[in-house]
């Protein structure tokens, strides 16, 4: 096999409070019989990927060492943050979860074989490497013709929008709330809903995000940054009858907000009056950490409601291989459409250790997504 070894990202939190992304160079395994060798061409930098990436750490404190094609970043992690990072001290992790690229070995299986030359979409984990080997039955083969960027998302965000909205169907639930809504997640649960006539409410911070989701035919968007917010969004959710909601921010009043205003709502419709409020269930689930504050809220949303946490692949255990697979084959059937990401720019793994391109994705600012390509020069 050509490829014998490969550069791969990896992190680590050191004893003395920084922490530390440099780029090593790792042995490429030949593949088992069930096992294909992928040659990483793209790989998004989620808001999960930076969260390990980065971990607790100011990333304004990034400092530049090491050489110029194997670069070292150091950041300091603030004293109270460490107790956070215990787990991790001392183990250099790699980053990614999802990407996609070319299969260019691959074991001895007929499955295996069969993936030789093509352009696939894995998650994996460990997706900022120049190579991956990984099994057979994580990879998603791309239709012919699509460029590994086109499939670089095809897990974390298609399968968590399709998850929010299976989530909101098996609780009982009949329209959903989305918060930091025009972000690439929020445009695609936007074009699902659109898609599958489900009522949604976009929650945006910017009357610019507004107007994006607008011109895209979402119908009902609510700006945080508006005085009539709260209002606005209670009209929403009497349109909609909403009653679930998963949240990006997690941190803030938001999550509060959005119960009051789901408890607003169904007051307005109420036949009867309880001093216990709605007897119909409202619920937030927090599944990001944009805002890293504590969650605040008045509880004057009565006593049925919930606010908990939601994640993408506790959720796939959950509903099972079956479910699981009939969702990937949505992703890849509607790839160029429904689940189409874009990027604001692309970069190499020696670019994403630069400090003025980490000071500006490291933000994880809508708008402002990356593309890493591992096989970029």
């Amino acid at each position: 096999m050509a490829h014998t070894e490969g550069l791969q990202l990896r992190s680590l939190v050191k004893p003395e409070g920084q922490l530390e992304i440099s780029l090593v160079m790792v042995p490429t395994p030949q593949p088992r019989a069930d096992e294909v060798v992928v040659r990483v061409e793209a790989s998004p930098l989620n808001p999960s990927d930076i969260g390990l990436l980065f971990g607790a750490a100011d990333i304004g404190t990034a400092t530049l060492s090491g050489t110029a094609m194997q670069p070292v970043v150091a950041m300091q992690i603030p004293p109270a943050a460490m107790k956070g990072m215990a787990g991790r001290v001392g183990q250099p992790m790699p980053v990614g979860n999802e990407g996609a690229g070319v299969v260019v070995a691959a074991g001895e299986s007929a499955a295996a074989q069969a993936l030789l030359g093509k352009t696939v979409a894995v998650l994996g984990g460990a997706m900022y490497s120049q190579y991956r080997c990984v099994k057979e039955d994580q990879c998603l083969v791309l239709p012919d013709g699509a460029p590994p960027a086109e499939g670089a998302s095809c897990f974390v965000n298609p399968l968590t929008a399709l998850g929010m909205v299976e989530t909101m169907k098996r609780e009982g639930h009949k329209a959903l709330v989305h918060t930091a809504a025009a972000s690439n997640l929020g445009q695609m649960l936007n074009r699902i809903c659109l898609k599958d006539g489900i009522g949604l409410v976009n929650i945006v911070r910017k009357p610019d995000q507004a107007a994006l989701l607008k011109s895209q035919g979402a119908a009902h968007v609510c700006d945080t940054s508006s005085p009539t917010f709260m209002e606005d969004l209670t009209q929403a959710l009497v349109a909609t009858g909403a009653t679930i909601a998963f949240d990006a921010t997690g941190g803030g009043k938001l999550a509060g907000q959005i119960l009051s205003c789901m408890e607003a709502a169904l007051s307005r419709t109420a036949t009867e009056y309880s001093r216990y409020g709605s007897t119909t269930h409202k619920q937030v689930y927090i599944y990001g950490g944009l805002d890293t504050g504590p969650t605040e809220f008045n509880r004057n949303f009565g006593m049925t409601w919930g606010m908990g946490g939601w994640l993408l692949f506790p959720f796939l255990q959950r509903i099972g291989p079956h479910t699981a697979q009939a969702l990937r084959q949505r992703v890849v059937s509607e790839l160029k459409t429904t689940f189409a990401s874009h990027y604001t720019k692309e970069i190499s793994l020696v670019q994403a250790l630069q400090p003025a391109e980490i000071a500006v994705y490291g933000k994880r600012a809508t708008g402002t997504k990356y593309l890493l390509n591992p096989n970029k020069q």
